[in-house]
């Protein structure tokens, strides 16, 4: 980009661009296009609160704000537009003069703010502050708490029979007998003062039984909603502790969220889930989990290395070239990746694979060979583990088979049964080392204590080597926690480990199991529901008899 030419793109202007930025009410996922568009163009981001610089951090795949990285992977200058230098909040008109100053030194700056920018908000007073700079700038809207939280909880503003809608910001003083018919309103920031606005409404004319709900940070997982009447509301959010941010809806069309809430009643909402990963995976667990309102929390246990000898492997992979092999035999993605990455070392393409069968323990590991470009010529018709694989594989048959040996490249810590199968079924096998699993070193000691405190509501292990990894480094689970596990042989390291296992995966696959795990918080929703308890998370129950039988193991 060259700073002095003449363009119609404004983020190319010499003086520098202002985009103020709706963020949404909370959940990032409800940003727009637009905005990770310009996010990704910033030089700076003015923010508003504490978790936008995680949210751009997020959004722009960076690392966390407090984590070290590299000055070319940085991203964008994140600037505190919440406060100032000195700890103290910032008014309207200071946080406007940190926006025009870095636009005035050319740089492109997005100011992102809760929201929308022009409702509710003090984006009106900064863009004035620009066009008074001879800064341009653009507004670029962002879904509004007003629609956005009702919508959450499950509370339409309104339908057929219902068809006005009135917004009211509670900051100073308002006339509630104009709002004394039969219209939908939607107050905001009028928290402290529900109880004299009820009153208010009713002497208005207003019946005591109208409904209200009140609900505080819509659309994240904390999101809860306490429902009313305008006669009890006062009282009702003083025992509930109601605080801000919350949106209140008064009207008819409450009622609505009987059957309309959808949000909170998702099968793991709000639920804390421990995730054990290996160092360098995300892959889709985590995004499924958040699809069922969980709060997934990725703890590396395993970090994966190469073999401290690669000589082994270096000579396989030339026999394979040679066409020494008849079959390859890839037990998980590591493994293919271990393999690819050796291919790459030497300057080789998936052309070296030409003549040889490839086999794939499941179908994730088949999918990762498919993105190399090649296809698995067996994958397991039945359990997708190395019994599957080699209840499929074919006897070796001198007449059939010119070369009758097995390249197995695996972890060093991966079971002999594969290979004593193959040779049963008269197969030689090159048992190779192309990685190792290493134990990655522990989490913060915060979380070390959710984990053994029974702060979180599930952990999911995804492999024995998670189980073990996760004990070492962190400690037990508390018997509170639900274990969900993706197969036999982890469930029955679990039990081995002294965990009681809830939730076996019917298929060793990640989304299999988050599905399981989501059916399990169904269930147990339901139950607690038909039993007329209320609904809790299993960090919030800690039943004596499950912890007597877990400390017996």
């Amino acid at each position: 980009m060259t700073r002095g030419k003449t363009t119609t793109d404004p983020t190319e202007r010499t003086r520098g661009w202002v985009s103020f930025v709706g963020s949404g009410p909370g959940d990032p996922d409800l940003m727009t296009l637009r905005a990770v568009e310009l996010l990704r163009q910033a030089e700076v981001v003015v923010t508003e609160s504490p978790e936008h610089a995680e949210l751009v951090s997020r959004l722009l795949g960076l690392p966390a704000p407090d984590a070290e990285a590299p000055e070319q992977d940085a991203g964008p200058e994140v600037v505190d537009g919440g406060f100032g230098e000195d700890g103290q909040p910032l008014t309207h008109a200071a946080r406007a003069k940190v926006v025009v100053k870095h636009a005035k030194k050319g740089r492109r700056v997005v100011r992102l703010m809760t929201g929308d920018p022009f409702l509710y908000a003090s984006g009106p007073e900064e863009a004035q502050a620009c066009a008074k700079a001879g800064i341009g700038f653009e507004i670029v809207p962002g879904v509004s708490s007003v629609s956005a939280v009702p919508a959450y909880a499950g509370i339409p503003l309104t339908t057929k029979d219902h068809r006005e809608v009135a917004v009211v910001t509670c900051d100073g003083s308002v006339d509630w007998s104009q709002y004394a018919d039969d219209r939908t309103l939607v107050l905001l920031s009028g928290v402290g003062q529900v109880a004299d606005i009820a009153k208010a409404l009713v002497s208005a004319g207003r019946s005591p039984s109208t409904p209200v709900a009140m609900t505080r940070v819509g659309t994240t997982t904390e999101q809860s909603t306490l429902t009313s009447t305008l006669a009890d509301v006062g009282a009702d959010a003083r025992a509930a502790r109601m605080s801000p941010p919350a949106v209140i809806v008064i009207g008819k069309v409450v009622d609505l969220r009987e059957t309309l809430s959808w949000f909170e009643t998702k099968p793991l909402f709000g639920w804390r889930v421990l995730v054990p990963r290996t160092k360098d995976q995300a892959g889709p667990l985590t995004t499924r989990l958040r699809g069922y309102g969980a709060v997934p929390e990725e703890v590396p246990t395993i970090s994966v290395e190469p073999p401290r000898n690669p000589q082994q492997m270096d000579k396989a992979v030339r026999g394979l070239v040679e066409g020494r092999y008849e079959w390859i035999a890839f037990t998980s993605v590591n493994a293919v990746k271990a393999v690819r990455e050796k291919f790459e070392e030497y300057g080789l393409d998936a052309r070296a694979f030409s003549g040889l069968k490839i086999a794939a323990v499941g179908d994730k590991t088949a999918g990762a060979i498919a993105d190399w470009g090649l296809r698995a010529d067996l994958v397991p018709s039945g359990e997708q583990s190395a019994a599957g694989l080699l209840a499929d594989w074919p006897e070796y048959d001198d007449v059939l088979d010119p070369i009758n040996r097995v390249f197995l490249p695996r972890a060093d810590i991966a079971t002999e049964n594969l290979v004593a199968g193959l040779v049963d079924l008269g197969w030689e096998c090159d048992d190779v080392t192309a990685y190792r699993t290493v134990r990655a070193t522990p989490p913060p000691a915060p979380t070390r204590d959710a984990i053994k405190s029974g702060k979180f509501d599930a952990v999911v292990f995804t492999s024995s080597s998670t189980v073990r990894n996760l004990v070492g480094i962190a400690g037990k689970p508390h018997p509170s926690t639900v274990i969900a596990v993706i197969g036999p042989a982890t469930a029955k390291t679990a039990e081995e480990h002294g965990l009681r296992v809830d939730v076996l995966s019917p298929k060793p696959d990640v989304e299999v199991l988050t599905d399981a795990l989501a059916d399990f918080g169904a269930a147990r929703r339901l139950a607690l529901v038909e039993e007329g308890q209320p609904v809790t998370k299993p960090s919030e129950r800690k039943p004596a008899a499950r912890r007597r039988a877990t400390s017996r193991s």
